[in-house]
């Protein structure tokens, strides 16, 4: 490390702080759904999901070396300030999606600032374009899908199995599967983001000739990249809970224990290949494809269509940002200068507007306002409709203006066919007496 000079050592932090950042973006993916359904309290469960962040950067390092060799090639003459960039691009644009509480890629904001500064760089030749189709962007669209089949599969085997029991039985059950799961999810988000930032640093590093190319991230490289990402876990980013906990459908544990599942597998199987998976668009994905797997389930796809804008924009907007950085970035000591305050700048004027309207544990259960079903949702529901039980009318309804012996002698008709009305109690005058009530019902009923 004695090698390392100030410019490396400002790749560093600022690596880090992205991996902070990427943290608290993506918290969510491993506990929104233990947290919406009650599983875990808020505290708790981003707790546990730092800690196990922190285990899983350590189990695997094959994400990291896609990263640090893989999509960038380390040897077309990238330098540290282009890293730095495409840090500032990838920070800029997750706090600009956690401010609208939106569950964008950390990982694809990171692809993006790296490739928009190394294009501006050194050109085309400084990216390999093979690496970025196969390992981000065909995963970037079948990993979401094949995660919610998985999860809308799951969802509806978990319902079927337990469609004896009551629910009350099962609850208890359902919740420790939740915990169980969301621990899952939490690991498999530590062997695979984590990596990212480690890669990252260990291309800074073997641009400056700190390490050999091709190395392996250094054993301290993997320790800070952990605990960065785990300190960014525990602050939570409850926005982006709310979002994906109550934005996209209403949870109930057989579905959280559903989606977490899955997604849990298919970002661990990612990892094992070398996928540069964002965990974002897995448990996205799963989220959707358990609510489209609960009879009665409504998915709010205005919200999903948002984040899938989201997930389209983040290539290119984190890219655009990070080219304009890595342009100011080459002009020199000023240059970077400048980067490094505009950069801060940016940053603390999203803090303050998100102090207007804060999010926090005490109040991240707070769901959105009822979404009428769309289309899509409609079909389903024709195919699956959800249960259907009697209808009965609260007392204080309001009673349409029809007169009481027609009400009494003509029965109501059912146009929908799928559940028996009960009639409206008969309205009450404000100023009758209790006999006059007695009188008037037992007239209704003969």
């Amino acid at each position: 490390m004695e090698h390392i000079t100030l410019l490396i050592g400002i790749v560093i932090v600022t690596a880090l702080v992205f991996d902070f950042t990427n943290g608290f973006h993506d918290t969510a993916n491993a506990m929104a759904t233990t947290i919406s359904t009650g599983a875990l309290k808020p505290r708790t469960a981003v707790a546990m999901s730092a800690v196990l962040n922190l285990v899983g950067a350590f189990l695997s390092v094959e994400v990291a070396k896609t990263i640090s060799g893989g999509i960038i090639d380390e040897t077309a003459g990238i330098r540290p300030e282009v890293i730095f960039a495409g840090l500032v691009g990838a920070i800029v644009w997750n706090l600009v999606t956690w401010l609208a509480g939106l569950p964008s890629s950390s990982s694809h904001a990171l692809f993006g600032g790296l490739i928009g500064a190394t294009l501006v760089s050194v050109g085309t030749s400084g990216v390999h374009a093979d690496a970025v189709v196969m390992k981000v962007l065909i995963p970037a669209v079948a990993a979401p899908v094949v995660a919610g089949l998985a999860a809308l599969a799951a969802t509806r085997l978990t319902y079927r199995l337990a469609r004896n029991r009551a629910e009350e039985d099962t609850a208890k059950g359902y919740r420790a599967g939740q915990i169980a799961s969301a621990a899952l999810v939490s690991l498999a988000h530590g062997t695979n983001d984590a990596q990212k930032t480690m890669g990252v640093i260990t291309l800074a590093l073997i641009t400056g000739g700190v390490v050999a190319p091709h190395a392996d991230p250094p054993l301290w490289v993997i320790a800070s990249a952990g605990v960065a990402i785990a300190l960014g876990t525990y602050l939570g980013g409850w926005r982006i809970i709310r979002t994906m906990g109550k934005g996209i459908t209403d949870i109930q544990p057989p579905q959280g224990f559903a989606a977490q599942t899955g997604a849990a597998a298919t970002i661990l199987a990612s990892s094992h290949l070398g996928f540069a998976l964002s965990t974002t668009q897995v448990c996205s994905g799963s989220v959707m494809g358990s609510g489209l797997g609960r009879k009665g389930g409504v998915v709010r796809w205005s919200t999903a269509g948002r984040m899938v804008v989201a997930w389209g924009l983040t290539l290119p907007a984190a890219g655009l940002v990070a080219a304009g950085a890595a342009f100011l970035a080459e002009q020199g000591d000023w240059g970077i200068a400048t980067v490094a305050v505009l950069g801060l700048a940016v940053c603390g004027a999203i803090w303050a507007a998100s102090r207007r309207k804060p999010v926090d544990h005490t109040n991240v259960n707070e769901g959105p306002a009822a979404e009428p079903a769309g289309v899509v949702t409609a079909a389903l529901q024709a195919v699956a409709p959800p249960p259907a039980g009697p209808v009965v009318s609260a007392p204080a309804m309001a009673v349409t203006a029809v007169p009481a012996p027609a009400m009494a002698d003509a029965p109501l008709a059912d146009p929908v066919g799928t559940a028996p009305v009960i009639a409206a109690p008969v309205a009450a005058h404000p100023h009758e007496t209790h006999a006059q009530r007695r009188a008037k019902a037992g007239s209704a009923a003969g």
